[in-house]
């Protein structure tokens, strides 16, 4: 293939890139805690991905992925697994979930633990919860089977979930990821469409589009 043709096949994905960058929610991270499964974690970087959040930690003390993004970039299950997703979406591993925390409180990072109803927590469904209150926000999502350790519980801001009204309480990482995902990446752009700082501050005379239009 000619460099020029290269070049053509490369601009339709260079142009999405630049259309989406003005949407993409900044100092919004996700973690994944300890999953069992790498399938899971592909699923989630795509929901991560398609929704506008900015990154990606998962804290993983088995050294399932490899530590340099370039490589996890390149690595085949991972990326048949989020659908290339991952090629486009900044991931880091960490190997325990003190390492985690430690880097996200020392660059200010309020932390929400997604989990039910946890004894001396402060416990929110997820509409009733204002994503916009911090500037820096770590969202965590736990093990498939076990749920967040008491560790990162302990050291987050408070439990949200989703409310559910079946005989089956409860939701895979993939399913349930999306939902909350959705709501905290909606609240974050609609609050940039009406401001430029935190705290109010900055208030634009013209609100910025929420929603991309599409060429039909």
């Amino acid at each position: 293939m000619a460099a020029d043709e290269k070049a053509d096949s490369k601009r339709p994905a260079r142009k999405r890139a630049d259309e989406i960058k003005a949407f993409r929610c900044k100092n919004l991270i996700v973690v994944i805690e300890e999953p069992e499964n790498p399938r899971n974690i592909g699923t989630v970087i795509r929901n991560v991905n398609a929704l506008g959040a900015e990154k990606v930690y998962v804290v993983d003390p088995r050294q399932v992925l490899p530590d340099d993004w370039q490589d996890l970039r390149r690595e085949p299950k991972l990326f048949k697994l989020s659908v290339s997703a991952v090629k486009w979406t900044f991931v880091k591993r960490f190997d325990s979930t003190e390492e985690c925390l430690a880097h996200l409180e020392k660059n200010h990072f309020v932390s929400l633990a997604t989990s039910p109803h946890v004894k001396g927590k402060d416990n929110k469904f997820i509409h009733e919860v204002d994503f916009t209150e911090h500037a820096k926000l770590a969202v965590w999502f736990g093990n498939e089977a076990r749920g967040l350790s008491d560790l990162a519980l302990d050291r987050s801001e408070m439990c949200i979930s989703v409310p559910m009204f079946g005989m089956i309480e409860s939701l895979n990482l993939a399913t349930s990821s999306g939902i909350v995902l959705y709501e905290v990446t909606k609240q974050r752009r609609e609050y940039a469409s009406q401001y430029r700082l935190h705290d109010h501050r900055g208030k634009r005379a013209t609100p910025l589009p929420t929603v991309m239009t599409t060429n039909r």
